[in-house]
């Protein structure tokens, strides 16, 4: 709990993924969010055991090293082990009821990307990850996937909407935010596929860890 005031609301980021590996394009929306929303600090949860999606390459430990090395840094950003330290299959709603204990007085701000979120009325127990933080929506600014959502999602949403960046610290939880982000078009999957082919990763990710990735030879056999 470093850095987290008894004397204030404070407001976390709550950024979950594989970070398989963690890339610039990861590290720049977050910082967009901190300054955007004046949050207090995000935290970077790495999944142990992915859920809707294929299984990390790289080993939870060296994803970790990896994460721990591209926001040593940054102050406001944060590793955060607790999924892997868990272990098994990593649901949102156990992650958030983990902060909630360990942050009793902190709002949580879970950070989804615009296709993770057109999903959300399908993860284990939204409404209830509702109950617990509120939603930052990161997109594009000419993100059209924002329109035709799921009824589902539509339904689960309505009425959360907000513009008020303030709102967030005013209610505990279960607001909607939609940010745009920086557009970096970085993905793990890229650096992956580059590193398969021998090409070069310099400004797609931090030198620290494309450092670490060809000391531990990682991905080449993708």
């Amino acid at each position: 709990m470093t850095g987290i005031s008894a004397n204030k609301i404070t407001l976390i980021g709550v950024y979950g993924g594989a970070f398989d590996p963690v890339h610039n394009a990861h590290l720049r929306v977050a910082l967009d969010m901190v300054e955007q929303l004046e949050l207090d600090q995000v935290r970077f949860i790495p999944l142990a055991q992915a859920v809707h999606r294929q299984q990390p390459q790289a080993k939870a430990q060296q994803r970790l090293a990896m994460l721990q090395m591209a926001l040593a840094q940054h102050k406001c950003l944060r590793v955060d082990s607790r999924e892997i330290d868990r272990g098994g299959s990593s649901w949102m709603v156990d992650t958030l009821q983990s902060l909630r204990d360990d942050f009793p007085r902190a709002h949580l701000c879970l950070m989804l990307g615009q296709d993770a979120f057109r999903h959300f009325s399908n993860w284990h127990k939204p409404e209830k990850i509702l109950q617990l933080a509120h939603l930052v929506v990161m997109q594009r600014p000419d993100d059209s996937r924002q329109k035709g959502l799921p009824d589902a999602l539509l339904k689960l949403i309505a009425g959360r909407e907000t513009e008020q960046a303030q709102m967030l610290r005013q209610q505990r939880a279960g607001c909607l935010i939609r940010q745009s982000v920086t557009q970096l078009d970085i993905s793990s999957s890229l650096i992956r596929q580059r590193l398969a082919q021998g090409r070069n990763l310099s400004w797609l990710l931090p030198d620290s860890v494309a450092e670490y990735i060809h000391q531990h030879h990682l991905y080449r056999d993708e």
